[in-house]
């Protein structure tokens, strides 16, 4: 077998199922050692975790119409309902359930579930925008969601900081940068989330930069991350 037959096999469409945690132990952990070798699927898992961690606040908050809780709830009995009833005949075969191609679908599923949930918890009004940041670090993705006034920034695949530096957050809203005290680190999976201080509203940009511990209050090295969101 030749090495990229190898390659493609082991990749598997396992991205998406690995996001959202579909996979079972043994899969889990095969998929994390290909990756340690598999920047393909290492940049496939940074940009969906960036979409799966922005789905709940990616849909506007919507109050619902009385009928539509009960008229949900009606569906989901009758399709229990029918699950019941035995099938007629065993299947020949069992087609895999995760296959390459099937990522798109399951984040369309996983969106669709938390728009649902949006919608039956209510809400005032409010809406929520998310805007994708400019990520200078290789394999890191980012993204700012916005609802109402309120800011947050979630990080994927971020290389930790350099021994004596610390992330810190700030914000632009007319001429140079001002600081924040949101100073962070990243995981051992390199993921942050980070809520942005203060109010959101007049806020250009969010940026990232690396500063020495306790921060500083101009950037000493050129923005890891941008967003702007104005």
């Amino acid at each position: 077998m030749s090495e990229q037959a190898h390659t493609q096999g082991a990749c598997d469409g396992n991205a998406a199922p690995y996001v959202l945690g579909a996979l079972s132990e043994a899969e889990h952990a095969a998929f994390v050692v290909h990756m340690e070798t598999c920047a393909v699927c290492r940049d496939e898992v940074a940009s969906l975790q960036v979409v799966a961690d922005a789905l709940p606040l990616a849909a506007p908050q919507l109050l619902p119409p009385p009928e539509l809780k009960q008229r949900l709830m009606a569906q989901v009995r009758g399709e229990a309902a029918g699950a019941e009833t035995p099938p007629e005949r065993p299947r020949a075969r069992r087609l895999p359930l995760w296959r390459p191609g099937f990522a798109p679908a399951v984040l369309a599923v996983a969106a669709l579930i938390a728009l649902l949930a949006v919608v039956l918890a209510g809400g005032g009004g409010t809406t929520t925008r998310s805007f994708r940041a400019t990520v200078h670090p290789p394999g890191a993705a980012g993204v700012v969601t916005v609802s109402g006034t309120h800011a947050q920034l979630t990080l994927t695949g971020m290389p930790a900081t350099e021994r004596g530096r610390v992330y810190e957050l700030w914000v632009k809203r007319g001429g140079a940068p001002a600081p924040t005290d949101a100073l962070f680190t990243v995981t051992s999976a390199g993921r942050a989330t980070v809520g942005v201080p203060g109010s959101a509203a007049g806020v250009k940009a969010v940026l990232v930069t690396s500063e020495p511990l306790g921060g500083s209050r101009t950037p000493t090295r050129p923005p890891a991350i941008v967003a702007s969101i104005g």
